[in-house]
């Protein structure tokens, strides 16, 4: 699907904050300069012994004091996904400038993204259920209850009563940033949005084990090698990023400099697996382009899904050829920094789009040494590469669905 409102007559949707928390950076700055100096957050696990799971490997979002950050009375009332919602938040409100206090309530919206969280808060559950004995149910609604808990705990603790919501699913933050584009649409000045997100403990890496798609190389540069002929599966990370989105004259009225403009967004499905139909991504990048109004000549970066399974990779190459022309854009991929972080993981690719627009600089993906060459991708390996970015394409995809979102420099 894809925006239907006109673009001449759609009040405009920039982004003027950015909040992230990744395995190698735990503000925007931070993470920016390892991603330009390819320093990888991805090693063994510690949240837990991994010795007795084929996969080791996790981009964790470690070393910092949580009570510094989070109220205390809330640490025990949640787990990493939210606590690292809040801290990002925090950071994108502050980045933006905005004074929440003198924008209406009403007029603050937030949608965020989640798919993994909760994980980690629903096994405490389990933990006191075998130990205790109790009721199943309770753990079940426990596990419910919490995809609304980001979107909750962050409008309790900015006073927002505006419109939101919570959406779920692998590109779940992604939609996010599209849902908050369709409520600047509908006249509101800010909304918050994005997603952080987090899968690092045993119920959670059990579960993930069962796809198949996890890689077990224990080596932290050979694991996971998206377009790479060693391409062995994926390995998983935890964090994101929350945004501020504003009505592009409000922000204006407020003298900021946005990072860039949500100029054009859609979603498909994939088809049902055997009927031999093409894959729904060409679709969503052709049908997001054609929301923006740019043409693929016009684009000067794709941020690419990056499953690092071969079926996968190749897909999605496929289709980027076929939009764009063999080697024809520049390709990248700087979640080989952090693993792949499920929801939080688009909402950081749009952030870090946003960076790429505002400094002039694509970041690299490391590791990749044979990529399969009958991709035709221009991928950008090893180091940066400075050029003007003044559109960028974020490729999103899981669970069968496939989202794409076309930024332009504001």
């Amino acid at each position: 699907m894809s925006d239907t409102i006109p673009a001449p007559t759609r009040p405009r949707a920039v982004i003027t904050g950015l909040g992230v928390v990744a395995p190698n950076g735990f503000d925007a700055d931070t993470y920016w300069d390892a991603v330009l100096h390819g320093r990888s957050g991805i090693e063994r696990i510690t949240r837990f012994e991994p010795d007795q799971y084929p996969a080791k490997l996790a981009g964790e979002v470690a070393g910092y004091d949580v009570r510094e950050h989070v109220p205390g009375r809330l640490v025990p009332q949640t787990d990493q996904a939210t606590r690292l919602a809040l801290i990002a938040t925090d950071a994108a409100v502050s980045d933006s400038g905005l004074e929440l206090a003198a924008v209406p309530d009403d007029q603050v919206g937030i949608v965020t993204g989640i798919s993994a969280g909760g994980l980690e808060y629903s096994q405490r559950e389990l933990e006191k259920l075998w130990s205790l004995g109790g009721d199943h149910v309770s753990a079940y609604l426990s596990f419910s209850w919490f995809y609304a808990v980001n979107t909750g705990q962050i409008s309790i603790r900015h006073g927002l009563h505006g419109p939101g919501g919570v959406l779920t699913g692998l590109t779940s933050g992604m939609d996010s940033i599209a849902q908050a584009r369709r409520h600047v649409a509908d006249g509101l000045p800010v909304v918050v949005c994005g997603a952080t997100d987090s899968t690092l403990c045993p119920l959670g890496w059990v579960i993930e084990l069962t796809t198949g798609r996890m890689s077990s190389v224990t080596d932290p540069e050979r694991a996971y090698l998206p377009f790479d002929a060693a391409a062995s599966g994926h390995l998983p990370g935890e964090g994101g990023a929350i945004l501020i989105v504003e009505e592009a004259g409000y922000a204006r009225a407020r003298g900021v400099q946005p990072y860039g403009e949500i100029a054009g967004y859609a979603s498909t499905f994939d088809p049902r697996p055997g009927s031999a139909r093409e894959p729904g991504l060409r679709r969503a990048i052709e049908s997001a382009l054609a929301d923006a109004g740019v043409t693929p000549a016009e684009v000067d970066v794709v941020f690419a899904d990056a499953a690092g399974v071969a079926e996968l990779d190749r897909a999605e190459a496929a289709a980027v050829t076929a939009v764009f022309g063999p080697r024809a854009v520049p390709v990248t991929a700087p979640k080989t920094m952090t693993g792949r972080l499920y929801s939080g993981g688009p909402a950081l690719d749009v952030a870090t789009a946003s960076l790429s627009m505002r400094h002039g600089v694509i970041p690299p993906m490391i590791n990749v040494a044979e990529p399969v060459g009958s991709d035709q991708l221009d991928l950008v390996l090893g180091r940066p590469r400075e050029t003007t970015v003044s559109t960028a394409l974020v490729l999103a995809r899981g669970d069968g669905i496939n989202s794409a979102m076309v930024l332009t420099a504001a």
